[in-house]
């Protein structure tokens, strides 16, 4: 019974990590989150601690982040800043175009998995069509955050303020993938 509940709910988990600083801790805690993203390092060629990054900085790892509500005279909502949603904080049309590419016709934004494997999706894109490499966190976010047309026509240089955050999920990736090179061999893979 318990090995069953195990199965069921491997791919379940929602709750943030406790140490979301430290990349070998958070694989530790989700193990399938380290099975996803080996999953996507695999198929798209992206380095695992980027997507990792990037993934903290949209959503802070919470499976059903929205962006805040919009209030008309400070009480009266009308609705989002964007349809941005879940762990990688993909906005509606995008994750469309990435469901039409891939096939992955049964995806969610709030699963991990898939929100995984959309950054590494975004990521392969970012690199074929803006020339970025995907060990680039930098100039990954950027084109994240902005789209591959706003990248290209550098809108995020009237960003000061994001091209700050852009540096410092640049300075998290380096830090995760310093921490992942010590734990990698250590942490446990799928027996299946």
């Amino acid at each position: 019974m318990a090995i069953t509940l195990a199965f069921m709910t491997a791919g379940c988990s929602t709750s943030p990590p406790a140490n979301p600083e430290n990349i070998c801790a958070i694989f530790k805690e989700h193990e399938h989150w380290h099975e996803a993203a080996l999953d996507a390092k695999e198929k798209w060629g992206v380095p695992v601690h980027i997507p990792i990054a990037m993934m903290y900085q949209e959503s802070s790892f919470k499976a059903e982040a929205r962006p805040p509500m919009r209030y008309f005279w400070g009480f009266i909502p009308y609705g989002r800043a964007s349809s941005a949603y879940g762990y990688a904080q993909a906005k509606t049309m995008t994750w469309q175009d990435y469901v039409r590419e891939t096939g992955n016709s049964w995806s969610d934004r709030n699963e991990f998995d898939d929100a995984m494997d959309f950054m590494g999706w975004f990521i392969y894109k970012t690199h074929r069509i803006n020339g970025v490499s995907k060990w680039n966190a930098y100039g990954q976010y950027l084109n994240y955050h902005e789209g591959w047309g706003g990248y290209k026509r550098k809108s995020y240089n009237k960003k000061p303020w994001l091209k700050k955050v852009a540096r410092k999920v640049e300075s998290r990736a380096k830090r995760y993938a310093g921490q992942y090179k010590k734990c990698k061999d250590n942490l446990s893979s799928s027996w299946w």
